[in-house]
C-alpha cells in the first residue's frame, strides 16, 4: 500500500504489496455482521428445545451436538471477528463449564443493538462505555437476586446438574448422569485453608462403545484402558499393594553406538546372565517392598514379566503420565523414578485390582480405594457419537456442580434472571444522563433476548411471551421464566430449574468484553494471502478475505 508524501508525487511504501485495508464505519459494520452470523448459527441450539448441529470435517468425521463451544471449535472459523466469538465460548467453557451458547448469543445481540446506535451517529466509544456501566450494574443486580444454598446439599446439586443436561441429546438419562456427576465432584472435593477446591481433571473419563447410556457407571478408583501384560499373571488381586513406577523394567539401550567384544562362547552366556540378573534385581526390589500390583509408565520386558508372573504379581505397562498421577491420588501411592528407592511406604492401596472385558476390549479396574481423590466415570453407549455427547454433557454437569461448591449461590433458569435484570437495568438507566443511557437501554434489550430465543426455539409466540413475562416481573414475580418443555410461562424455581450464579456472571462479563472489543476496531489491515490456489474474492471485501460476509472459510 502506497501513500503520497506531503506536497510530493513520490509514492511512499508503508505496507506490503497486495495488503488490504478497510477503516471507519465500514470495518465496524463488517465485524458486527460476522459476529451476528456466528451468534445466529448457535441461536437455534439454545435451551432444552434447541436443535442439534451436524458438523462434518474434511475427513468425513461427524460430530452431532448442541454444545456451543464444540460447534464453534468444529466449524474452524477464519474471520478474526468470528474467532473472538470462539474465544469467549472457550473462556466460558474453561471458567465455568456451561453457558457457552448463551455467551455467544448474548454477544451477538449486544452487537446487533449497537449497530442501531451507530446508525444514529452515536460513537462506538460511547456505546462501549454505556455497555460497561450496564454490565457492572447487571452483576450488582444479579448478586442481589441470587439465593445462597448449602454447598453440600446433594438435592440442590442434583437440580443444578439436571438443569445443565436438560438441553442435551442425553436428557433421557439425565437422572443417572446427574447422580454420577454429583457423587464424582463430592468425592474429589478438597478443603484448602477453609476454601473448597475442586479439580475436575481428577475425574477421569473412560469411554467404551457398547451397551447403552444406562450402563455408564462411576468407579470408585481408576480404570486403565490396558490389559495385564502376561497371560500367567493373576487377573484379580484383592488387598492390592500398588507400586507406581515411571522407569522401564528392562535393560535400556545405550544412547550411543557400542560394541561388545566376545572372544569365547562362555562370555555370551555370562553377558546374558548379567542382563538377567539386573532385571531380576529390579523385580526382587519390587517384591521386597511388598507390592503385588505393578503399574509401569514405561516398558516391561519379557524376563521381568516372567519373574513377576512367577511371584503372582499383576503388572500393567505403558500407562499414560496423566493416569499415573490420577492413580497416585486415588491409591495414595508415590510415583517412583528409581526402583532401587522403592519401599513399602511408597505403595498405594486398593481393595480390588482386576482385569475385566468390557465390550471387545480388556480394561484394568483399580477399585475401592481408601478415600480416593481421583476416580473414573466409565461411559457406555451404542456408538461413538452418543458416547462423545455423553462426555460433553457430563463435563457440563460436573462443572456446574463444582461452580456451586466453590460459590454456593444459584438463580432460576428459563430466562427468568435475564428478564429481571433487563427490567432493573431499564429503571436504573432512566437516571443516566448523556448518550450512555441509550447504550444501557440497548444492553437491557440484548439481555432480554435470552428468554425470547428460548421461547422461539420452543415454538411459542415470542411477542406474547415478551409482553406477559414483562408484566409478571413488574408484579414482582422474580423467577417467572419460559417453561419450554410445557410451552408456557412458570415459576422456574418451583420447577427446580436452577443454575449457578457464576455461569450468569461469566456470560455477562465475557459477552460485554467481546462486544466492546469488536466495537472498538475501526481499522483492519489484512496481509496478502499465501500464494496457492486462487480464492474467489468475497463480495464487498477487497482481497477476498475468507468467510466474508459470513466469516467462515
Amino acid at each position: 500500500m502506497a501513500q503520497r508524501g506531503m506536497g510530493q508525487n513520490i509514492p511512499v511504501l508503508i505496507l506490503k504489496e497486495d495488503t488490504t485495508r478497510t477503516k471507519g464505519r465500514e470495518t465496524i459494520k463488517r465485524n458486527i455482521q460476522v459476529a451476528k452470523i456466528t451468534a445466529e448459527i448457535l441461536m437455534s441450539s439454545l435451551g432444552p428445545r434447541g436443535m442439534d448441529k451436524m458438523l462434518v470435517d474434511s475427513l468425513g468425521d461427524v460430530v452431532i451436538t448442541n454444545d456451543g463451544a464444540t460447534i464453534l471449535k468444529e466449524m474452524d472459523v477464519e474471520h478474526p471477528a468470528a474467532k473472538i466469538m470462539v474465544e469467549i465460548a472457550k473462556a466460558q467453557d474453561n471458567e465455568v463449564g456451561d453457558g457457552t451458547t448463551t455467551v455467544v448469543v448474548l454477544a451477538g445481540k449486544l452487537l446487533e443493538e449497537a449497530e442501531e446506535l451507530i446508525e444514529k451517529d452515536i460513537h462506538p466509544t460511547t456505546i462501549v462505555e454505556g455497555y460497561k456501566q450496564a454490565a457492572n450494574k447487571a452483576l450488582e443486580f444479579l448478586s442481589e437476586i441470587a439465593i445462597e444454598v448449602k454447598n453440600d446439599d446433594k438435592k440442590v446439586l442434583k437440580k443444578i446438574a439436571l438443569t445443565s443436561m436438560a438441553s442435551k441429546v442425553v436428557s433421557g438419562y439425565k437422572d443417572l448422569l446427574a447422580d454420577i456427576a454429583v457423587d464424582a465432584v463430592l468425592a474429589v472435593r478438597e478443603f484448602v485453608d477453609g476454601d473448597v477446591k475442586v479439580d475436575i481433571d481428577d475425574v477421569k473419563i473412560e469411554k467404551k462403545k457398547g451397551g447403552s447410556i444406562a450402563d455408564t457407571t462411576l468407579v470408585n478408583g481408576i480404570v486403565l484402558d490396558k490389559e495385564v501384560v502376561h497371560p500367567r499373571m493373576p487377573k484379580r488381586i484383592q488387598g492390592a499393594k500398588i507400586a507406581l513406577i515411571n522407569s522401564p523394567l528392562e535393560i535400556e539401550k545405550t544412547e550411543f553406538d557400542a560394541r561388545i567384544r566376545i572372544d569365547m562362547p562362555h562370555q555370551i552366556k555370562e553377558f546374558i546372565e548379567q542382563e538377567r540378573s539386573l532385571v531380576k534385581e529390579k523385580v526382587d526390589k519390587i517384591l521386597e517392598a511388598g507390592a503385588n500390583v505393578v503399574i509401569c509408565q514405561k516398558g516391561i520386558d519379557d524376563r521381568a514379566q516372567f519373574y513377576l508372573a512367577n511371584a503372582g504379581v499383576l503388572a500393567v505397562r505403558r500407562v499414560k503420565q496423566s493416569d499415573m498421577e490420577k492413580l497416585a491420588k486415588a491409591t495414595g501411592a508415590r510415583i517412583v523414578t528409581n526402583v532401587d528407592e522403592l519401599s513399602s511406604d511408597d505403595l498405594g492401596e486398593a481393595d480390588i485390582v482386576e482385569e475385566r472385558k468390557i465390550g471387545e476390549d480388556k480394561l484394568v479396574f483399580i477399585e475401592e480405594c481408601k478415600n480416593p481423590k481421583s476416580l473414573t466415570i466409565l461411559i457406555r453407549g451404542g456408538n461413538d457419537r452418543i458416547i462423545d455427547e455423553v462426555e460433553r454433557s457430563l463435563h457440563d454437569a460436573i462443572s456446574v456442580v463444582r461452580d456451586v461448591l466453590i460459590k454456593p449461590y444459584i438463580v432460576a433458569g428459563g430466562g427468568a434472571p435475564e428478564m429481571e435484570l433487563a427490567m432493573r437495568i431499564r429503571n436504573w438507566a432512566e437516571g443516566l444522563s448523556g448518550r450512555e443511557q441509550l447504550a444501557a437501554l440497548k444492553f437491557a434489550e440484548a439481555i432480554e433476548s435470552i428468554p425470547l430465543v428460548l421461547a422461539n426455539n420452543a415454538g411459542m409466540d415470542v411477542i406474547t411471551v415478551e409482553t406477559e413475562l414483562k408484566a409478571l416481573h413488574k408484579k414482582g414475580k422474580l423467577w417467572s421464566g419460559v417453561d419450554v418443555l410445557n410451552g408456557k410461562l412458570a415459576d422456574m424455581m418451583k420447577l427446580d430449574v436452577v443454575e449457578p450464579v457464576v455461569v450468569k456472571e461469566q456470560a455477562i462479563k465475557s459477552s460485554t468484553e467481546a462486544a466492546s472489543m469488536i466495537l472498538r476496531i475501526d481499522d483492519m489491515i489484512a496481509a496478502a494471502r499465501m500464494k496457492g490456489k486462487p480464492t474467489e474474492e468475497a463480495p464487498g471485501y477487497p482481497g477476498g478475505y475468507p468467510g466474508m460476509p459470513g466469516g467462515f472459510g
